[in-house]
Order: C-alpha cells, then structure tokens, then sequence
C-alpha cells in the first residue's frame, strides 16, 4: 500500500520511512517548516528521501508557525526547558494544532498522488503533553478524513506507534537499519545534541531501554540519568 510518510527528520519519522521503505511501501516523504527553531530536522529529512529514492516535499508553513506564538520551538525568546519529557515544565514544546495542521496537508498530497496511506510516528511517550498525538486525535482525524475526500479518494492514517513507546521505534528502527548518527532530534538545534532537553533525554532513555548503541554524541551524555531518575522519584 503506497505510503506517504510524514518525516521531520527525527529519530521517529525516520525509523519509520525506513521501516516502510523496507516494506516496499514507501511512496514519498513530506517535510513542513514552520518557523522551528532550526532546520537540522528539515536537513535530515532531505537525506533520508535522498538516501531512499523518493520524492520529498518541504512545506513552507512559516506563516502560520508565525501565527501560533508561545512555543519553545517557535519562539527565539523562549527557553527551551531541560528535563524529562513526561514534565509538565515541556508543555511549552507544544506548537497547538501542529499535527492537525500538517496531517491534513499530508492527505491532500497523498490524495493527489495516488497513496493510499499518510504515516506519522506519534507514540506513547508523546501522549501527556501532545494531544495531538493521542489515540483519541488520530482516531477521529482518520475519520474526519475519509468524509473529506469522500469520492475522491481512500487514504487512511497509518499511526504504528500509538500505543508503543520510543523504545520499541528505536527497536524496529535498528531492524529496518535506520542510520540513527543522521536523525536529528534536540530542539536546540547546536552543533550537536545538548543531551538535556526533553527530547534528547527521551532518546537517550529509548535506547538504552531497547538495548541499542546510541551513536549520539551529546554535549552533556550522562545529564539523561539524572532526569529520569528525578521523574521516576516524583
């Protein structure tokens, strides 16, 4: 079934356009600037298609990032906390309605192209800050959908991590040889992972969870211990 994969360029999303890739499934992938805080993700995603074969599609959504204010990964002004995701101190990540957003441009596109599936790599560990990334959202977008292209076209959401954790992507990733060096996940965006904000903890975590060499060199590589301990004491 010819998939469309949405793919930011990091450790999720490219785990699984190389899982679907491996499928033979994998039909194209679509990127979306919005104003983030920087493009290491977009550069990443631009690999992946490259190294994949398929086409890429880059979004131009600044202006509407420009309009949804208030996020760490929007705003310049605003600090990107350090700390374990599950914190409540990351809600400031949220981009609201990010996923609503971008899923519904990514159906269009895979509307017109002829794909029968849109993937996206929402997962468990996503679950208590993002609603958009929740059973419940991508439940009800799927069936939102099919009215929308009612006629036209059968495009359903392909979600395989809902109810899985960042661990079992970073298994099934390994599986699907992921070159996991090239993904990019901090939000900070430096010369190399900072090893401290949400993100990067929850990558640390996940591979050491799934039992997998993490090739990542972090600017503070042990920070994540610390974190996750003070989550789990809380």
């Amino acid at each position: 079934m010819k998939t469309t994969v949405v793919c930011s360029g990091g450790l999720d999303s490219v785990s699984l356009a190389h899982i679907v890739a491996t499928e033979g499934n994998l039909s194209r992938l679509v990127s979306f600037d919005y104003g983030q805080r920087h493009r290491k993700e977009l550069d990443s995603a631009a690999a992946c298609a490259e190294r994949l074969g398929v086409p890429h599609h880059i979004i131009d959504l600044r202006a509407v990032g420009a309009a949804l204010t208030g996020s760490a990964l929007t705003e310049a002004d605003v600090d990107v906390p350090d700390g374990h995701y599950a914190e409540e101190t990351m809600r400031i990540t949220v981009v609201p309605n990010r996923n609503a957003i971008m899923l519904t441009i990514a159906y269009g596109i895979a509307a017109a192209n002829g794909d029968r599936r849109v993937a996206t790599a929402v997962h468990g560990g996503d679950h208590f800050i993002y609603p958009d990334c929740r059973p419940g959202f991508t439940e009800a977008f799927d069936t939102m959908q099919q009215a929308a292209l009612e006629g036209y076209a059968d495009v359903r959401l392909h979600t395989p991590f809902v109810h899985r954790s960042k661990a079992d992507i970073v298994a099934d990733g390994a599986a699907a040889n992921t070159p996991f060096a090239l993904t990019w996940s901090c939000y900070k965006g430096g010369a190399q992972h900072c090893g401290r904000c949400g993100t990067c903890v929850e990558r640390r975590e996940a591979f050491d969870l799934a039992g997998v060499s993490d090739p990542t060199p972090y600017e503070d590589p042990d920070f994540w211990r610390t974190a996750v301990a003070e989550r789990e004491a809380s």
